[in-house]
């Protein structure tokens, strides 16, 4: 019998921590590490980190570029230690990397770097110097962080802005995938997204009618009164391809549009 496989999450956040519930449903020992230690991880600053990586067959890094010096604070600090690993790597990137396509369909071939998310850029970059497999991910959403928690909260908005589509991916999806790629061993870049690239405000409105509520007003942009960088969101315009994925490791997305993810988030909330 092989020995079991060994997941360490660096930055077991949102995503992290489904991603380490899913392999440990799998059979998986798991070890994730936070920026402080908290029930079920170590810290960052944990002398046993480097062990910890000697004996991981699998490390995944979630950590964004920080946002004061733009640089991947993971690759800073690990990154020889990292590529001298005999784990298998895997960095969780953005599809932001693809910048603005005037809504253009993009795929794993298309060229970085030329939008507002420079920084990331640089750490997709990196990681794949040291040999990660890249998982791009889109909007995230899922429990606790959907449109339906908006519509609650009274946050929800609605732009008009016809045509300006972008693509989500639900959570579990990303844990899916992540554990398929693992499992079939794959390299190279993967877009990790759903198949219904949708106008945020078609989102919004869905969940005001599985929620039974009103829409909010419909308001330009404009008028919208965002944050700079909730503004700078709408400067971009794109929709990302996803089926190398499933032609690789043969995954079929638990949740394959935003209409069926809300439904599947609010059934699970009413068995609370």
């Amino acid at each position: 019998m092989g020995t079991r496989p060994h997941l360490l999450i660096l930055g077991q956040g949102y995503s992290g921590s489904r991603i380490a519930a899913e392999a440990r449903a799998r059979g998986w020992e798991v070890t994730g590490v936070r920026r402080t230690a908290g029930e079920g991880a170590i810290g960052f600053d944990d002398p046993a980190l480097e062990a910890r990586i000697a004996a991981a067959t699998h490390i995944l890094s979630s950590v964004p570029p920080a946002r004061e010096t733009g640089e991947d604070p993971v690759l800073a600090r690990l990154g020889a230690t990292l590529a001298g690993s005999r784990a298998r790597l895997f960095y969780l990137s953005s599809t932001g990397v693809y910048g603005d396509t005037g809504g253009a369909w993009v795929d794993e071939s298309a060229p970085i770097g030329g939008g507002r998310r420079s920084a990331r850029t640089r750490a997709d970059l990196g990681w794949q110097a040291v040999g990660a497999t890249i998982l791009r991910l889109p909007g995230i959403y899922g429990p606790g962080r959907s449109a339906l928690d908006e519509v609650r909260a009274g946050t929800a908005r609605r732009i008009d802005r016809p045509g300006h589509r972008f693509s989500r991916i639900h959570v579990d999806d990303i844990a899916g995938a992540a554990l398929a790629l693992m499992e079939a061993g794959a390299a190279g870049i993967f877009n990790i997204v759903d198949s219904l690239p949708a106008e945020p405000r078609h989102v919004t409105e869905h969940a005001c009618r599985l929620l039974g509520v009103p829409f909010p007003p419909l308001k330009p942009l404009d008028d919208a009164a965002l944050s700079p960088m909730a503004r700078g969101f709408w400067t971009e315009r794109r929709v990302v391809a996803g089926r190398k994925l499933g032609r690789v490791t043969g995954y079929r997305l638990r949740h394959p549009d935003y209409k069926c993810g809300l439904e599947a988030i609010l059934a699970e909330d009413r068995q609370r």
